[in-house]
């Protein structure tokens, strides 16, 4: 079963925050995924969970949406903060033998993990709510430039397509008996992953070139207007704009007035 990349499939949903019209909602809720970067105090985290999990709620986005999608991102950043606990900070709360687990590198820990998830599952509400070319045409009216909305939607088109080679190709390692056993060397699997690497890179580029110039025979280059008047929706949406700019001016108020 191929890994599951597709950012808005559930974007097809009745919930409010699929309602909430794409421009307002994109300046909303990064306004709160910036105020909870700017977070410092282990004593805003349970204020920030509770907003992150509200717009999760009313998202109505399954949470096996979450879950293929933080599970990588989750192992990294475990992985980065698990030694934060034994090597940060001079005050021991626990010792046993050379290992010393101290306050300030698990207050840091808990600190970095909790930005973490509010970060990225606001994030994930997004782009789960939002059709990736409408969000892609809210940020042309807000001044992206041409060429990085281009490259953006097709990178997000042709990731898939490069997913389902790699696939294709370890199938075929696989067929061919990599992995099989353990007669192989190291050095040998690392040099057929190698070649796996450099197959891919080779295609992806030469697909780059196919995909470009079809373009330029269809007239890619040529200016396209773009409407500057982006829908703002109603009263409703200029509510939970507002609604969404005062949790993240409170938050970044209470940050500011916390020293």
């Amino acid at each position: 079963m191929g890994l599951q990349l597709t950012l808005d499939e559930y974007a097809h949903l009745n919930s409010p925050l699929h309602r909430w019209a794409a421009k307002p909602k994109l300046i909303g809720l990064l306004a709160i995924i910036f105020a909870f970067a700017s977070v410092r105090q282990v004593g805003l985290l349970l204020p920030m969970l509770g907003i992150t999990l509200g717009l999760y709620a009313l998202s109505q986005l399954p949470l096996c949406y979450l879950q293929r999608r933080l599970r990588y991102p989750g192992l990294f950043i475990l992985g980065v903060v698990a030694v934060l606990p034994w090597f940060v900070g001079d005050t021991v709360v626990a010792q046993w033998g050379w290992l010393s687990l101290r306050q300030e590198g698990l207050g840091l820990a808990i600190l970095v993990v909790g930005r973490f998830l509010s970060i990225v599952i606001t994030t994930f509400v997004l782009l789960g709510t939002t059709p990736f070319v409408e969000l892609l045409r809210v940020l042309r009216t807000l001044g992206l430039p041409p060429l990085l909305a281009d490259m953006m939607l097709l990178s997000y088109r042709y990731l898939y397509d490069t997913v389902a080679t790699v696939a294709t190709m370890q199938q075929a390692m696989r067929l061919r008996g990599f992995g099989a056993g353990s007669s192989r060397g190291l050095k040998d699997r690392l040099g057929q992953l190698a070649s796996l690497t450099g197959t891919l890179l080779i295609r992806s580029y030469e697909q780059s070139e196919r995909v470009y110039r079809a373009m330029r025979l269809r007239g890619y280059g040529q200016a396209i207007a773009i409407s500057p008047t982006a829908d703002w929706g109603g009263w409703q949406d200029g509510l939970a704009l507002g609604l969404a700019l005062g949790a993240a001016a409170g938050l970044i108020a209470v940050q500011l007035l916390w020293f």
